[in-house]
């Protein structure tokens, strides 16, 4: 069937009045869209952050046996606190208690000859520089006997700080060699809380640090969920960031009054800050076009123009935006899918609750 010529112009209207009008099919050529509009304006807003984090103990160690010998005593026992001094393993050693007797023995023959010269020196028998001489031969004694006996002290191992004993394995009999781990001691009353923090992140609150703000909020998520009673903060950064992941670690303290932390414990540190004067637009203002985020600024002529974003933080349903918007500008806030860059629309002013 052949194509009348009335038909062919049909479509030949139609073409140009396509190419002319390229606007939403929801829409008609030169109409006016009529779009629902909100006017930024800056509010304080609370920025959380979440980081898996390591529980450690503010101080932490191994006691290990300084020699061989068998243990004599173990007067603790698991899980128990003990106090700075007290005894924690005695470790029998022939060898060392035998040195002390052969120093002490040493020691009193020195007092003995020093005694002897003294005597032959009232009487002239001996001059006043042998007197010296054995002397300092006593007091070489008296330093390597006192010496021995720090050294068999030290087979009394005693906790060095106060604090919580760890698993212990051995039992009063067992030959323990030197450098064998006994047990642990942690020292619970404060926690080393690690975390790792990206590289923008690090920058944007050293950034706050410098503006002068107040502290962020550092609270702790435990297993469970639940919070941790007592507020932390921050108290140290990492020298140097991790080239592999291009994170830095954050240390924050946390006092631990009730003993419910423990060293090896994890959980989720959370970092809330007020950021006041921020600028946030609702998620629903914006679109994405590859792999960038968009508004339509309207205005002073209500012309819709397509502005690309760079977003800062992203909250339940709200952006805050690090730049492309600035206050006072006009944003289309419903009806994004209906405009192009460019068109003219018609706007009824609103606030986004």
């Amino acid at each position: 069937m052949e194509v009348s010529w009335v038909q062919t112009l049909i479509l030949l209207l139609t073409s140009l009045y396509l190419l002319e009008c390229p606007a939403s099919a929801q829409k008609t050529c030169g109409e006016v869209q009529r779009v629902a509009v909100s006017t930024v304006q800056p509010k304080p807003v609370t920025i959380t952050q979440q980081y898996v984090c390591k529980i450690q103990s503010r101080r932490y160690i191994e006691v290990r046996a300084p020699t061989d010998g068998y243990v004599v005593a173990i007067p603790i026992r698991e899980g128990q606190t003990v106090k700075t001094g007290e005894m924690m393993f005695e470790i029998g050693s022939i060898y060392y208690k035998a040195r002390l007797k052969a120093e002490l023995a040493e020691r009193d023959i020195a007092q003995l000859e020093l005694n002897n010269a003294r005597r032959l020196a009232e009487r002239q028998g001996v001059s006043q520089a042998e007197v010296k001489l054995f002397e300092a031969k006593l007091a070489k004694a008296q330093a390597k006997a006192a010496l021995a006996l720090s050294e068999l002290d030290f087979t009394k191992l005693k906790a060095p700080f106060g604090g919580m004993v760890g698993r212990v394995p051995l039992q009063e009999g067992s030959f323990v060699l030197k450098g064998e781990t006994l047990t642990t001691l942690s020292d619970n009353s404060m926690m080393w809380v690690y975390f790792n923090v990206p590289e923008i992140r690090y920058l944007e609150y050293m950034a706050e640090q410098g503006q002068n703000q107040q502290s962020p909020d550092i609270k702790l998520i435990l297993a469970d969920h639940s919070e941790f009673s007592q507020a932390g903060k921050i108290a140290a950064i990492d020298a140097n960031f991790n080239p592999e992941s291009g994170d830095i670690a954050f240390r924050a303290d946390f006092p631990n009054p009730d003993g419910l932390l423990r060293h090896g414990q994890s959980g989720f540190v959370q970092i809330s800050q007020v950021q006041h004067d921020a600028i946030v637009i609702p998620q629903r203002a914006t679109f994405e076009a590859l792999n960038k985020r968009y508004v339509y600024v309207v205005d002073k002529n209500k012309i819709a123009h397509q502005r690309e974003i760079v977003i800062q933080n992203e909250l339940e349903d709200l952006f805050v935006i690090k730049k492309g918007v600035e206050v006072g500008d006009k944003i289309v806030l419903d009806g994004v899918k209906l405009i192009r860059d460019g068109d003219k629309v018609e706007y009824k002013d609103c606030q986004p609750k």
